[in-house]
């Protein structure tokens, strides 16, 4: 079974980390990760704003994405990598910043 673009497409809202509250998720927009038809996309959590670029593949005979991203934290430069699995309607994985914190994650389609 192949896993295209077009399963992940869409604006997927981060609704959870094991790491950060959700207050602290959305403290300057509302916490998302939002994949394009293309292949790209944007992430935006905390006080991270950044450009994502990812591939479809395959996790526990799943539906997955993997992604790497770069973008800004506050006037700092900043990047990181994830992935996660199309469980149920929900994207559930994880996702790392370069020299930092990693946390699991779920989002739901908006």
């Amino acid at each position: 079974m192949t896993t295209t673009k077009q399963s992940f497409a869409g604006r997927w809202r981060i609704v959870e980390t094991e790491v950060w509250d959700r207050e602290a998720l959305d403290i300057v927009v509302a916490a998302h990760l939002t994949l394009a038809h293309d292949g790209l996309g944007e992430l935006h959590l905390l006080t991270i704003g950044a450009d994502v670029d990812y591939r479809p593949s395959r996790r526990e005979g799943k539906p997955a994405v993997e992604f790497s991203w770069e973008g800004m934290e506050e006037n700092d430069r900043v990047s990181g990598r994830g992935w996660a699995i199309l469980d149920g309607g929900e994207l559930r994985g994880h996702i790392f910043i370069h020299r930092g914190a990693d946390s699991a994650f779920l989002a739901r389609l908006e």
